[in-house]
């Protein structure tokens, strides 16, 4: 490279640091643009009513390994959910929204599910928001907290973390209910 190219090429690189963004595509935005205002922290609590039996499963085996159903941990299994979410327990409880998405048993040692969804509310003031869950969900632990990694709607910019506990669990079945306490950092 000639030393001519060189100091082109150097000048270029430091407007880029300089700036800190590409001329091409991006810009900096001050916060007030997106009519972002001062960040809240909330408490949601709800009920995760997770149905894989019956005439009318919310949750439904999609995708599964040669291995899955002879493993301990059930390791391959794919599930779509679309679950709703409650105020109570009871499958009767005033429903808030719904779970949507889909989790997958990713461990081969234990039960350990990859969950991967939306919590899509229905009710109140985040009527058509969702927050967006990702992480890991190992079900026989007593507690499992999973992060938030983003929202939509009066979620925008969301982070936080969802806290599960069963309340209810049906070996015959698999059905479940999970309460759930999610903390979430928003505008």
């Amino acid at each position: 490279m000639s030393k001519m190219s060189s100091l082109l090429f150097t000048a270029f690189v430091l407007s880029l640091l300089l700036t800190g963004e590409s001329q091409d595509f991006t810009k900096r935005l001050p916060k007030n643009t997106l009519g972002l205002k001062k960040e809240k922290l909330s408490h949601l609590h709800f009920y995760f009513h997770d149905i894989v039996s019956g005439r009318h499963p919310t949750a439904i085996r999609v995708a599964s390994a040669a291995m899955t159903d002879t493993s301990s941990s059930f390791f391959g299994a794919v599930v779509m959910i679309d679950d709703p979410l409650t105020v109570g327990p009871e499958s009767s409880s005033k429903q808030v929204g719904r779970a949507q998405g889909m989790y997958a048993s990713a461990s081969l040692s234990e039960v350990g599910l990859l969950m991967v969804l939306n919590y899509a509310f229905t009710e109140g003031k985040y009527n058509g928001s969702t927050l967006s869950i990702l992480g890991r969900n190992p079900p026989s632990n007593a507690v499992r907290e999973m992060p938030v990694v983003g929202g939509s709607g009066l979620f925008r910019f969301a982070r936080g973390y969802a806290q599960a506990r069963t309340h209810f669990f049906d070996l015959k079945t698999g059905d479940a209910v999970v309460e759930y306490n999610v903390y979430v950092l928003h505008y």
